[in-house]
């Protein structure tokens, strides 16, 4: 299983809809991120910035199995009018630098 930790940022007057958006996930969402190998998903807000950690069978065959999901076209049509499409974190997710054992 891996574990991948990413970074989002919201849009300055998104902060109130997202959190309205994530109070309930769409049940087709979450049956495509779980079939797609998702065993965790959190995220954390600080302001405009988003820290998400994701428990993951495999992150890259997550991505292209939710590339072709009805369920998150959907997700992300609506969430990306929420986010700042200035910020442009890697791709591959935040390195880890240190993990108490």
């Amino acid at each position: 299983m891996q574990r991948i930790a990413l970074r989002t940022r919201l849009k300055a007057d998104a902060v109130d809809e997202y959190e309205k958006v994530h109070a309930v996930i769409p049940e087709d969402l979450d049956a495509a991120l779980r079939e797609g190998g998702v065993h965790t998903w959190r995220i954390w807000r600080d302001g405009l910035d988003l820290f998400h950690y994701v428990e993951v069978d495999d992150y890259e065959s997550l991505q292209r199995f939710l590339r072709d999901s009805p369920a998150d076209q959907a997700w992300q049509a609506r969430i990306n009018l929420l986010l700042d499409a200035d910020f442009d974190p890697a791709a591959t997710g935040l390195r880890m630098v240190w993990e108490l054992p």
